[in-house]
């Protein structure tokens, strides 16, 4: 029994000293385990491509294993170490990798590896310019076809804003990036991102397609559009052209050339919903103790300027601290109120204080409950129209929205909305953080009584100067309703005024923007 115990001890022993020898003793050869079954070579060669030259692979696809020799010892342990937080995913699933107890592959007449020898010969003559290259097509790699300088994104399950900037930080780690052009379609956040070469957009695409922005939300799909250059008409939170810096800021609104127009303005989504792997974090998340979003990797990539919150809901942008406090200037002081500020920025996250200033009264600070609801906020309504005037959201400088000390009398400008029964995100998981959207001419219209009429609420949203363009019932709810007023800020206006209106016999209206038209 002794005897047999220390054997297995032994055994035991010499596998974890095996394991530890396999994790500590730095190797140019990578062993990748558990490599999903359908994954191509390119998506193998994908996950290590940014930090450096491959010389060499091995394919073991019936073992889902796959070796992968770096040309340089330095490139194994950045990849190594910059995984070693979080595992990657291919299609969504994990990838183990760590050093092999080989010191160089040998592949010379090893059968079924021609496929990946192709790619990776095609991959090299990329890495050093030469595009001319056929033998990964010819192999059934598909490679080449396709191949472009533009990039189309659609961010999925969109729980935190995507800007334009924060785009711009992350694609631009693989190369530099020309131009960008964001809209929405389908409901859903989109992008197209111009290189100026295309062997950054395809390490982009290999790199980023299927990871997070942040950790299990805003999800990258990404393939080539069929588009060879964007044309920019306006720089703007919307769209930018980053070599032409004298272009108008436009009214903050997207023009795209009239090809980009009519192209996405009749596709459907390409991509399916996105499930992420339980119990992983994805590698471009913000991971606690992750320093970035993409790796420092010397002579390969940058880091990112994002940086990984300090606290939940906590944020850093270059040059800007994000905070939960915004600054909203350009207000029309005849016509704004707290209350008003209030139900309008409470659209995209609890608004807890605004404060209209006295010898200002075109400025105004509103403090939401953290800072991801606060950039929620200055995305959806920077730029906006509300009483005839463009309103600007920023962060602010301060840290929260001061109080009236005892005695003081700002004249109503200080509102406290901390305990507000008006507060539409204040239970976690709630449907309301899955139906925010930005400002429309549609409204969506709940908990309407049953004696209320189509002429009855057309006839309340007149009342506040609106213009009523069509007015319609769910058809298996009629406790519910969209309505379209003549234009986006009339919309806003009434949102404002009716939101809570009283119904009678207690039923008070809920007015939201929709995402549908009538």
């Amino acid at each position: 029994m002794n005897n047999s115990t220390s054997a297995t001890g032994n055994a035991k022993n010499r596998k974890k000293l095996k394991g530890h020898r396999l994790l500590c003793s730095p190797s140019r050869v990578l062993h990748l385990r558990q490599i999903p079954s359908d994954a191509t070579e390119a998506e193998v060669l994908s996950l290590v491509l940014p930090f450096g030259k491959v010389t060499n692979i091995l394919m073991l696809k019936r073992k889902r294993q796959a070796f992968l020799e770096m040309a340089a010892e330095e490139a194994a342990v950045n990849v190594i170490n910059y995984y070693a937080p979080a595992a990657p995913l291919l299609r969504n699933q994990p990838v183990f990798i760590q050093y092999s107890n080989h010191r160089e592959l040998k592949t010379d007449n090893l059968p079924n590896q021609t496929r990946a020898q192709a790619m990776l010969q095609a991959l090299n003559a990329m890495q050093s310019g030469s595009w001319a290259v056929t033998s990964a097509s010819d192999a059934g790699g598909g490679l080449c076809p396709g191949l472009g300088c533009v990039l189309r994104i659609i961010v999925g399950n969109v729980f935190y804003p995507v800007t334009l900037e924060m785009l711009h930080q992350i694609f631009s780690t693989f190369g530099s990036v020309l131009k960008i052009i964001t809209f929405t379609k389908n409901s859903q956040f989109q992008a197209l991102v111009q290189y100026d070469d295309p062997r950054s957009a395809y390490y982009a695409k290999m790199t980023l397609h299927g990871r997070n922005i942040y950790t299990a939300c805003c999800t990258l799909h990404i393939d080539f559009s069929k588009f060879t250059s964007l044309t920019i008409k306006y720089n703007n939170e919307k769209s930018r052209d980053f070599t032409r810096l004298d272009l108008p800021s436009g009214d903050g609104q997207i023009y795209m050339d009239q090809p980009i127009a009519v192209a996405y303005g009749t596709q459907n989504s390409i991509f399916p919903s996105y499930t992420g792997a339980a119990g992983f974090t994805p590698a471009m998340g913000f991971a606690q103790g992750a320093g970035h979003l993409i790796p420092p990797v010397p002579g390969a990539l940058g880091s990112l300027a994002l940086t990984t919150p300090v606290a939940p809901g906590q944020m850093t942008y270059p040059g800007v601290v994000a905070n939960s406090v915004l600054l909203v200037s350009n207000l029309n002081p005849e016509a704004i109120t707290p209350h008003g500020l209030f139900i309008l920025f409470g659209m995209y996250g609890d608004v807890h204080r605004v404060k209209i200033m006295f010898r200002k009264k075109e400025n105004a600070l509103i403090q939401m409950a953290d800072a991801n609801q606060a950039q929620l906020a200055i995305s959806h309504l920077d730029g906006q129209r509300l009483y005839g005037r463009v309103l600007h959201a920023t962060f602010s400088k301060h840290h929260t929205v001061q109080l009236l000390r005892e005695g003081q009398d700002d004249q109503g400008l200080t509102k406290d909305y901390s305990n507000s029964p008006l507060h539409r995100f204040k239970i976690p998981g709630s449907k309301n953080f899955q139906n925010i959207f930005p400002p429309s001419d549609t409204l969506h219209l709940s908990n309407i009584p049953s004696f209320i009429t189509v002429d009855d609420m057309k006839n309340l949203f007149a009342s506040t100067g609106c213009t009523v363009k069509a007015f319609k019932f769910f058809q298996n709810n009629c406790k519910m309703a969209l309505i379209q007023l003549g234009s986006v800020e009339e919309a806003v206006h009434a949102l404002i005024e009716l939101h809570n209106h009283d119904l009678g016999q207690n039923h008070h209206l809920r007015v939201s923007f929709s995402k549908f038209t009538i």
